[in-house]
């Protein structure tokens, strides 16, 4: 059975961090590329980071880039987002998926609810 357990979320202050996990089950983990998403209040779920299976190729959305760091452990079977900075509009459900390309299926995580609040 397919699982993505996400954890460490949490009510953080601006400026303050968090480390998310994401533990993984009942796949091949390394040979899945890895994301996660986040979906704030009233918004669409949007991508936060993406991360190969390798961990060759990284990449970023613009309004995280230089404050989170994705990374994986492939002998864990566990993906991280460490965020740092945080800023209010950061403020989300944050969930992961793994997805094996070309043309694979979607694996979603139940998510970990992020609030950044003074």
């Amino acid at each position: 059975q397919v699982q993505l357990v996400e954890s460490g979320g949490g009510l953080v202050q601006p400026g303050g961090s968090l480390r998310l996990s994401c533990a993984a089950s009942g796949f091949a983990f390394d040979r899945y590329a890895m994301y996660w998403y986040r979906r704030a209040p009233g918004k669409e779920r949007e991508l936060v980071a993406y991360i190969s299976s390798t961990s060759e190729f990284i990449a970023y959305e613009d309004p995280v880039k230089g404050r989170f760091t994705i990374s994986r452990d492939n002998a864990e079977n566990t993906v991280y987002l460490q965020m740092n900075s945080l800023k209010p509009e950061d403020t989300a459900v944050y969930y992961c998926k793994a997805n094996r390309p070309p043309g694979g299926p979607d694996y979603w995580g139940q998510g970990t609810q992020v609030t950044v609040s003074s």
